[in-house]
């Protein structure tokens, strides 16, 4: 048997990037040979084993063939007989079907090396086609190599694939992992534009579609729309190295501007609880993970709220505090300070702009955690007031704090 290292790791060497994972194809063996060797076997859709020292994943050489409609639909053909440059084909991007030789020998039959040191995602070939990952994947890379372009060949067979009503038939669960993975790359922004130019972000996400082309407010920039300024703060987001749960909510925050009637725009009165709507049916649909989306509605609910922080009254802080569960949940709560502040930075010219309102709302959320609500809730008598009597003495202490 021969064993070579495939794809990323042959990639990431060539681009001078850390290689983090190392995948592996076994050429002329068989599951028997494997595991007469001491591998283990893993899974049941693959001929993948465990080397049983390193734990590293070994694949036996393979081929595909398309059955059915999305992801799941193909059927796999593994032996001996499979050759190195047959498993290369079947793969999805020149840059990705490249392999190294023990010896160190490169072997790039489809010009993989060619295409990456001219900055090109193009596809290996026309199987490209069976699989509507791919259009996600291409998109992702595109996210994480911000300087590479789609080639037009390869964008004109994504447009092809999301005609034929391919990328319907993605897995909500599939879906949400390449967008959490395309959402934690280097410029996000890319993404989404792969996505629109091939027609998939219309299918998959219609409600980020539907941003792009709505007036921002007045005062905003007017010659960017709401989907342009949305790329910005996730783009901002990235820049500044939060975690998924901030970045999914940049992306979802503004979603019920793309609801707002046409007689009132640029303004966009009670877009907030347009965007919960939107934002809970979206990750209802793609079944996202209860962090990203508790975050993405706190946010979305109360954004505005928090850009306006000076303006609030104690009460009003307090209230909010309350009902963003600050006290309970405070690493929570500075995750959506986190993504206002991108929200707040993502526009023409706001880069450096100073955001206050952070500061304010941690330093208010201080004043009220100093509050002893078990002191007041043992002193008071009637046990239903005890609600009424700790928020009281949240705001006055809220009101002493920002007393001058």
């Amino acid at each position: 048997m021969d064993i070579y290292i495939v794809g990323g790791a042959v990639r990431d060497e060539l681009l001078g990037r850390p290689v983090v994972d190392r995948d592996y194809v076994v050429v002329g063996a068989n599951p028997q040979a494997m595991l007469d060797q001491g591998f283990r076997p893993v899974g049941k859709d693959f001929p993948v084993f465990l080397h049983p020292e390193t734990h590293a994943e070994y694949a036996l050489a393979r081929t595909e063939r398309k059955t059915g409609h999305g992801y799941h639909g193909f059927a796999f053909h593994a032996a001996p007989d499979v050759t190195l440059e047959q498993d290369l084909a079947r793969r999805d991007l020149t840059i990705n079907a490249m392999a190294r030789a023990a010896d160190g020998t490169l072997i790039d039959p489809f010009c993989g090396r060619r295409d990456l040191e001219g900055k090109i995602l193009r596809h290996v070939g026309p199987a490209f086609a069976e699989d509507p990952v791919r259009v996600l994947r291409i998109a992702r890379f595109a996210a994480r190599f911000a300087d590479f372009s789609v080639a037009p060949e390869t964008l004109d067979l994504m447009r092809g694939m999301v005609a034929a009503g391919e990328v319907d038939h993605l897995v909500a669960e599939r879906v949400w992992q390449e967008l959490a993975k395309g959402l934690m790359e280097t410029s996000p922004s890319r993404m989404f534009a792969v996505l629109r130019e091939c027609g998939a972000l219309a299918r998959l996400l219609p409600e980020v579609e539907a941003l792009f082309g709505v007036p921002q407010r007045a005062d905003y920039h007017p010659e960017i729309d709401t989907g342009v300024h949305v790329m910005m703060v996730i783009d901002e987001a990235a820049r500044r190295d939060f975690a998924l749960p901030v970045r999914f909510a940049a992306l979802t925050h503004d979603l019920g501007k793309a609801t707002t009637p046409a007689d009132i725009l640029p303004r966009h009165i009670g877009h907030e609880m347009r965007s919960v709507q939107l934002a809970s049916a979206l990750c209802e649909r793609l079944r996202v993970p209860g962090d990203c989306r508790d975050l993405a509605l706190l946010t979305a609910r109360y954004h505005g709220d928090i850009h306006r922080a000076a303006e609030l009254r104690p009460a009003t802080l307090v209230t909010l505090l309350e009902r963003t569960d600050a006290l309970r949940r405070p690493e929570r709560f500075k995750q959506l300070l986190q993504a206002c502040q991108c929200d707040f930075n993502g526009r023409l010219g706001w880069l450096e702009r100073p955001y206050e309102s952070p500061q304010r709302l941690l330093a208010v959320l201080a004043a009220v955690n100093r509050v002893e609500g078990g002191k007041i809730a043992a002193e008071c008598a009637d046990k239903a007031k005890i609600p009424e009597r700790i928020h009281a003495a949240r705001v006055a202490a809220v009101k002493h704090f920002l007393e001058p």
